[in-house]
């Protein structure tokens, strides 16, 4: 995940978490917490149950390379990191990790460092190189070998089937605004059901939904760099029908798969206590937490937008809360940090549209003229090097919250992390002393620890990531993997807190 670009500027939004009235309530509720001040006790005493999935995470794009080797095709980002200007450094995923050839190392050391899930993505060109038609079988072979490898290691495999790679080809019919691609991606999903379904049984048909339609269509940063609110609303409700066509399609071509999700969400918190901003906070869950996964559970969208929901600028159809419905065998979101919500719901509305960041179009009327709300990034706690502040509570709020909400189905952490630029030091014999990043996880596994002592079916947590990689708009100036990879020859070294997570796996506490 590109968290700066992504989460600063624009994506991992989040929700607000709630409380006896269904919203935190307080201004700034937990302004005498430091995020730094979880005791020694509560480490000690965090327990994990038996059986939990320690695992870690990647992205196909960010850790393959290889774009076009085997018939794969182009994708949206390969167009957008080739486009000069659209990436710091003006570097691109061509080789990335190289773990399209170097995979069996990667395992290994996942294997190494006590593994016991690990969640990939498969490219969709490298199935279908345009996007439709008859596979490939070189791609199909590829995550066959893959799948098998991490079997082999006793890892489970975890496939996320779409992490932002769409097709060019697709694109050029008018990507995920164009309601086609529904069927289409199911036929991708059947796919690879159909030939990997037998090894690979755990399936989150999307990474972050919101985030790759809002981004690519709603504000234009990412690709394909469009900007119309309508055209990302249209994108959304076409992923709904994709995520729940994609559900049948994968059960029809595997009796063993179970479904389920990887949502980007984050706790947002009202700005004050007062009756609208609480309001604004709960449209802010709807949109950014729970868009998706209402749509699968019940057939229809939350209460995200003042008024009515614009179906008609949706493309919404009589019938599509039938198509929409696929309840979700678990549900699976990433933890990164809050938001501060207020209401902007009694200015006027400009008619603006995006400013081109998540956080909030016009400083009157807040983010756009439908959700009508501010959202703020608060800077309370310390900040990673990628910009983002560390608040460990935030993920036993939503866990909480998500439990509470949906009659706590089992959940699966499915990323969180944190970006420092800690690298192999000399003096330190050539490790990396990145104890900043152990900290982070060691404050935030103990809050995870408490909600599940509470009562969330929280069984599994991947951290982002296995690599530094490439991080999206970002290239290679973040590094959120408990391996340093030195880009210039792929040497992997695994960092201090990769060895720290490893005791952590096997001990199944974090007083390790």
């Amino acid at each position: 995940m590109d968290r700066r670009q992504f989460v600063v500027n624009s994506v991992t939004a989040a929700g607000a978490a709630l409380l006896s009235r269904g919203i935190l309530s307080a201004a700034h509720p937990m302004q005498n917490q430091v995020p730094g001040s979880i005791s020694s006790t509560a480490v000690r005493q965090a327990r994990f149950p038996d059986g939990f999935l320690w695992g870690t995470a990647t992205a196909a794009y960010q850790v393959e390379g290889a774009w076009n080797e085997d018939g794969k095709g182009e994708s949206i980002w390969d167009r957008f990191t080739h486009t000069v200007g659209k990436v710091k450094g003006g570097t691109t995923g061509d080789i990335a990790c190289d773990q399209y050839h170097l995979y069996p190392q990667d395992i290994a050391l996942a294997r190494k460092l006590n593994q016991k899930s690990y969640r990939f993505s498969i490219s969709w060109p490298r199935i279908q190189p345009t996007g439709t038609g008859a596979p490939n079988s070189k791609g199909l072979d590829h995550y066959s070998r893959l799948a098998d490898t991490l079997l082999a290691a006793g890892i489970r495999p975890f496939c996320t089937i779409y992490h932002w790679d769409l097709p060019q080809g697709l694109e050029d019919r008018g990507g995920w605004p164009n309601r086609d691609l529904a069927g289409y991606y199911a036929d991708y999903a059947g796919i690879l059901a159909k030939h990997l379904g037998d090894r690979i049984t755990v399936w989150a048909p999307f990474n972050m939904p919101w985030s790759f339609t809002y981004m690519g269509y709603g504000v234009g940063a990412f690709p394909p760099g469009r900007a119309n609110f309508g055209d990302f609303l249209k994108a959304a409700h076409t992923v709904s029908l994709a995520q729940a066509e994609a559900l049948r399609s994968i059960k029809a071509a595997s009796s063993k798969a179970t479904v389920g999700s990887a949502y980007g969400m984050a706790p947002a918190y009202p700005e004050t206590d007062s009756e609208a901003d609480r309001a604004a906070a709960a449209r802010y869950h709807a949109m950014n937490n729970v868009f998706f996964l209402e749509a699968a559970m019940h057939g229809r969208y939350p209460k995200a937008f003042v008024g009515e929901p614009p179906y008609e600028l949706m493309g919404f159809r009589p019938g599509d809360e039938k198509i929409m419905l696929a309840p979700l065998d678990w549900v699976g979101f990433h933890y990164y940090n809050r938001r501060i919500v207020s209401d902007a719901g009694g200015a006027q509305p400009t008619g603006g549209g995006f400013s081109g960041t998540e956080i909030e179009s016009d400083p009157a009327t807040g983010r756009d003229p439908y959700t009508r709300f501010r959202a703020a990034m608060p800077t309370e706690g310390p900040l990673s090097e990628a910009g983002l502040e560390i608040w460990p509570r935030g993920i036993y709020d939503l866990v909480t919250q998500i439990s509470r909400e949906y009659d706590h189905p089992v959940i699966e952490i499915t990323e969180s992390g944190c970006g420092y630029l800690d690298a192999p030091y000399e003096r330190a014999g050539g490790t990396v002393p990145d104890v900043r990043r152990i900290e982070f996880f060691r404050q935030e596994l103990a809050e995870l620890a408490r909600a599940i002592a509470d009562g969330a079916r929280v069984r599994s947590f991947h951290a982002w990531s296995l690599l530094d990689n490439f991080e999206w708009a970002n290239g290679f100036t973040d590094r959120y993997g408990l391996i340093y990879v030195d880009y210039r020859d792929q040497k992997r070294t695994i960092k201090d807190s990769g060895l720290w997570y490893a005791k952590v796996a096997a001990a199944n506490r974090l007083d390790v």
